[in-house]
């Protein structure tokens, strides 16, 4: 349950993260498109008049500030704000000219050569604050270059401030999802805590008088013999031996009780199939199997056993006529793999690894559904994943180490 709460606080701020970011995104583009319009507003209004800002007359500035407002490319106090220069070349000999010069950032022997380097773009900005325009009049080539480091000031600022905001914001974040995770996950440990708990109970209030109708029935065919009620009574005692053990099994492992030590997985395997053979030549089902030799794992070997013995159990439940079973190493990834044959129809089905959740072909088997949620318990502890689908007739079960 700790890793289920660590889980949402990670994708909640995974979430977070990514909505913040798209929003500033969103903000700051268009911030910065309006600065970039804005300033091809002005490099147009300078390319119109060939390269230099021309006033307005007192009529146009009133007209202008009443009907566009006293802000932006269009204010009247623009024309002694401005900081730019333009170059003109001569297409013919390529002798330049420098037409207007209203910036003190930048020398006229720099802008003369800073035009040079431009005269065979179009529009852009150069220089991370100056906006150029490249514009054809009259057989010249025309350079212009505003400076708008003062105007993209406020933007960089925004866009500075948005970072710190997204900083602070992801801080709290993570801490206001680690206080109310706490609590909202409560009630649900609780009650991990009571149904591991009443799991046990039941193990324990099942196991005596298991114990007890065994003996008995040992002890009847001593006297009598066997006979078909005593065999029956076996077979069920036997059945539920094992539903009891399989629900100590869901209740009492814990990731953090594990025995961690190198495990030789090949040897394993191939140990847990020799014994099973007979059961599969009995049943009539062909087995096959691919083993690469010492695959080492590091791991608690009772639960790694009891992982095979399962996919074991499996495969002699579910079977129709043949298995196969792999196990191999590329690029430190093991892979298990148990594939058999089946009536069941292609697709995921992933839920089998849900605890009490079976599949439509084990109607008429033995079992509640715990084995391979058990599986799954274990290969998560170590850091694993499993999956499990159907395709063209096989039952795939994978297993990624």
């Amino acid at each position: 349950m700790n890793k289920v709460r660590k889980k949402f606080v990670l994708y909640a701020m995974i979430a977070i993260f990514v909505l913040i970011s798209v929003l500033l995104a969103v903000i700051n583009g268009i911030n910065f498109t309006m600065a970039s319009e804005d300033a091809d507003q002005i490099t147009q209004r300078i390319a119109d008049a060939h390269g230099v800002l021309k006033k307005n007359n007192p009529k146009e500035t009133v007209e202008s500030s009443t009907r566009r407002g006293p802000m932006g490319p269009d204010s009247p106090e623009m024309h002694s704000s401005i900081r730019y220069f333009t170059v003109s070349f001569n297409k013919e000999d390529g002798k330049e000219k420098l037409v207007e010069y209203q910036i003190s950032a930048v020398s006229e022997k720099e802008a003369i050569k800073w035009a040079k380097e431009l005269k065979n773009e179009s529009t852009g900005w150069t220089k991370m604050t100056y906006r150029y325009r490249v514009y054809k009049h009259d057989g010249k080539i025309y350079v212009t270059v505003i400076d708008q480091g003062r105007e993209l000031l406020s933007a960089y600022r925004i866009l500075i401030i948005s970072a710190c905001g997204e900083l602070i914001v992801l801080i709290l974040s993570f801490i206001l999802l680690r206080m109310v995770g706490k609590k909202l996950f409560k009630p649900l440990e609780e009650a991990d805590r009571k149904q591991k708990k009443f799991i046990a109970n039941v193990e324990n209030d099942f196991k005596m008088p298991l114990t007890i109708i065994n003996a008995n029935t040992e002890i009847i065919e001593k006297e009598n013999g066997p006979s078909e009620y005593t065999k029956s009574i076996n077979r069920q005692v036997k059945k539920m031996t094992k539903l009891v053990k399989n629900l100590g099994s869901l209740s009492i492992f814990n990731e953090k009780n594990m025995t961690v030590s190198e495990v030789n997985l090949s040897n394993l395997f191939n140990y847990a199939i020799d014994y099973n053979k007979k059961k599969f030549k009995d049943k009539n089902i062909a087995i096959e199997f691919e083993i690469e030799p010492d695959i080492i794992l590091n791991g608690d070997e009772a639960a790694i056993k009891n992982v095979l013995n399962e996919l074991i159990d499996n495969s002699l439940k579910f079977a129709i006529s043949n298995v196969t079973f792999s196990l191999d190493q590329k690029n430190d990834r093991v892979t298990i793999r148990q594939m058999n044959d089946t009536n069941l129809l292609n697709g995921s089905v992933d839920q089998v690894f849900d605890r009490f959740s079976t599949l439509e072909n084990a109607k008429e088997k033995e079992g509640v559904g715990l084995g391979l949620s058990y599986v799954k318990d274990i290969i998560k502890a170590h850091n694993g994943r499993v999956s499990a689908r159907v395709n063209n007739g096989s039952f795939i079960l994978q297993i990624d180490l």
